[in-house]
């Protein structure tokens, strides 16, 4: 309904004007009124054109370079306008409407130095464009977008405004176009401890990675091309005429659970929750290379948990931790002392937290008596970290339990240092 007002009134005004110079012409009479009227006649069928142009019409469409990447990326879009009636236009404003998701950077390390003002790193993205078109049928507006953040990105809407010299005449229509983009956690270096290497014997630690142990053969079998010259059976190759070689138990990996800590609390820091998620992918990306038997488990508004035995698995891990929120009613204490009462025992436990409440040392205590392993990563800006998780973190390292804190100091180095010392 406004808009049809707004038509109107723009529609009365420009016959009030052509109106007006004709009465000029036709009272006053003579060569000049005639000759204004007449030279402003073009100027008057112009406008009346413009009015009735119909840029809604317009097909507009926008190309991203790339559909997937890492947080911290930059993507190069075109904006691509085609028109079927190239209908002359002054000038047009082109924008593109970014969602809130897009309001914030992110992806590079040294944004951690701001980990106690998690504001500094929201901004207010604009992309405005202003061309001349002129009679082109077909227009091309390039712009990049810097330092993406984490999560799944929804483009859906360019604002095109328009209108005449005289600034009497403005057209704007608001064109719907999707397009999405997926922009991954970044997956940071961080040293990590020494794979746990076991045999049906007992447990040893191991610095070999995906290798046979020699000491311990499982049995014999012919040999087969990529088997190694020491791994020969003479003994048994001379009783049966043929290659023969050693086979040797296989190690097991220590299974190993990486819990997020994705529940909501007041006062959340979002900058330590993003540095939550991109530890969490760094330690399973770690693990991943150590061949080691690791699950990752969150726990926020829904608990999920994803053996990662098959390597398909370790996308559905990324394309969670690309989406999570931190949401859910109940603490984190709450909900772990569920969880783990459904792992298997046994098992080392790495927790990936950024709040400790009151029972969270109790139930820490519980998790330990469990579990083999209990390794806990607390990421929070050192001004933030309350007298309470300080009392905590003491408690919790003087009973034997390995707690590694991240602050903005650990965090804004490209490795991230973390021990079971």
């Amino acid at each position: 309904m406004k808009a049809t007002f707004r038509f109107a009134g723009k529609l009365a005004f420009v016959i009030f004007l052509f109106s007006l110079l004709f009465s000029f012409a036709m009272f006053q009479g003579g060569f000049v009124s005639w000759f204004l009227f007449f030279g402003f006649l073009p100027i008057f069928l112009y406008h009346l054109g413009l009015l009735f142009y119909p840029i809604q019409k317009w097909e507009v469409t926008r190309e991203l370079c790339r559909h997937v990447i890492h947080a911290g990326d930059r993507v190069a879009v075109t904006i691509r306008v085609r028109r079927t009636v190239p209908f002359p236009l002054y000038y047009c404003i082109c924008e593109e409407v970014f969602p809130e998701t897009l309001q914030k950077v992110g992806g590079d390390h040294e944004h951690y130095r701001y980990l106690d003002r998690p504001d500094k790193l929201h901004v207010n993205r604009t992309i405005k464009k202003i061309i001349f078109p002129g009679f082109r049928r077909t227009i091309e507006l390039p712009y990049v977008i810097e330092q993406v953040p984490r999560g799944t990105h929804t483009l859906d809407a360019i604002r095109i405004r328009t209108g005449d010299v005289f600034g009497m005449i403005t057209k704007e229509h608001v064109f719907h176009t999707t397009n999405q983009l997926t922009a991954f956690p970044l997956e940071r270096p961080v040293h990590f401890p020494e794979k746990v290497a076991s045999y049906e014997q007992g447990a040893a630690p191991s610095r070999v990675i995906n290798a046979k142990n020699s000491n311990v053969a499982a049995g014999i079998r012919e040999y087969t091309p990529g088997d190694q010259f020491s791994w020969i059976d003479w003994k048994q190759t001379a009783k049966k005429n043929t290659l023969i070689t050693k086979e040797f138990e296989q190690e097991k990996s220590t299974d190993t659970v990486v819990v997020l800590d994705a529940c909501q609390y007041p006062g959340l820091n979002e900058l330590a929750f993003e540095a939550a998620v991109e530890l969490t992918m760094s330690l399973l990306g770690a693990m991943e290379k150590q061949a080691c038997q690791a699950g990752f488990l969150s726990i926020g508004e829904r608990t999920n948990y994803f053996p990662l035995t098959q390597p398909f698995k370790r996308d559905w891990v990324n394309r969670h931790l690309t989406s999570i929120r931190p949401g859910g009613d109940l603490s984190f204490s709450v909900k772990l002392r569920e969880e783990m009462m459904q792992l298997t025992t046994g098992a080392t436990i790495v927790l990936v937290t950024t709040h400790m409440d009151a029972s969270f040392m109790d139930v820490v205590r519980q998790v330990g008596q469990r579990m083999k392993k209990l390794m806990i990563v607390f990421i929070q800006a050192s001004s933030l970290i309350t007298q309470r998780e300080q009392t905590i973190i003491r408690q919790l390292r003087s009973e034997g339990i390995c707690m590694n804190v991240l602050t903005e100091k650990e965090l804004s180095r490209r490795m991230i240092e973390v021990t079971l010392a």
